[in-house]
């Protein structure tokens, strides 16, 4: 398989082009920036991951899209692009699970196949964390609870529940949101915590080629939406809309 894949989920842009398999996958080309905004710099990855694999987008067998949970407008931007390039390319377009892909990523660095709960995390500001809950094994992440969006302090006892049920003691955290409150779950559950150094603090267009490339996926390019889990700040400001076009709350 040929797939152009995409992640936009926080201010990472990661873009990348993978060929192979699930299980001997083949990076051909990897393209990644920090941006305040992902619209000025995703289409100029996209065009330099392309020409660096020596595919076109007819080329290719599908697209691949990061789906959250994340920042809103770098979900929005991320799956409008994708979107755009499958309807122009006539291809399928797979989405995935950003923290998903964070997971899986994991794999590259440690040894996974005694069983571990990944965890991984991405920081939701607001002091709250995206939090998910995986299995890593043969190429894929398996979600072994759903995932949400926590405080941090409430987090050790969902992951020491996630564990027991789990059979597993090894705790294997990951990401930007591990990065900040890494020192309230690490105390909290001392002993469990396995650090791997080199992980990624956020998702990688590679891992999310990979998982779209484990199983059969539906097309998404006419139904596909970000997964935002939580309300955006305007939504709990103003429940009822904002019908008069100004940001003050109402008298």
């Amino acid at each position: 398989m040929n797939i152009l894949a995409i992640d936009t989920s926080t201010l990472a842009t990661s873009v990348a082009v993978v060929t192979g398999t699930a299980a001997l996958p083949e990076v051909r080309a990897l393209a990644e920036s920090q941006a305040h905004t992902h619209s000025d710099s995703l289409l100029e990855l996209v065009d330099r991951v392309l020409v660096a694999s020596g595919l076109t987008l007819a080329a290719l067998d599908g697209l691949a899209i990061g789906v959250g949970p994340g920042s809103f407008t770098g979900l929005r931007i991320g799956m409008s692009t994708a979107k755009g390039l499958a309807f122009a390319a006539g291809k399928p377009l797979w989405a995935v699970s950003s923290l998903a892909a964070l997971a899986l990523d994991v794999d590259r660095l440690v040894d996974l196949t005694a069983g571990a709960v990944v965890v991984p995390l991405l920081d939701a500001r607001r002091s709250e964390v995206f939090a998910g809950f995986y299995r890593v094994e043969r190429g894929t992440a398996l979600a072994l609870a759903e995932e949400r969006v926590l405080a941090p302090e409430a987090l050790p006892g969902v992951v020491a529940e996630v564990a027991r049920a789990a059979g597993t003691t090894r705790i294997v955290p990951v990401g930007d949101g591990f990065d900040v409150y890494g020192d309230v779950i690490s105390e909290a559950l001392r002993g469990q915590i396995e650090r791997v150094p080199g992980a990624r603090a956020t998702p990688s267009a590679v891992a999310v080629a990979r998982l779209a490339m484990g199983g059969q996926m539906p097309d998404v390019a006419a139904t596909g939406a970000p997964v935002y889990i939580r309300a955006a700040e305007a939504e709990i400001k103003f429940p009822g809309g904002n019908p008069g076009g100004t940001f003050s709350a109402p008298t």
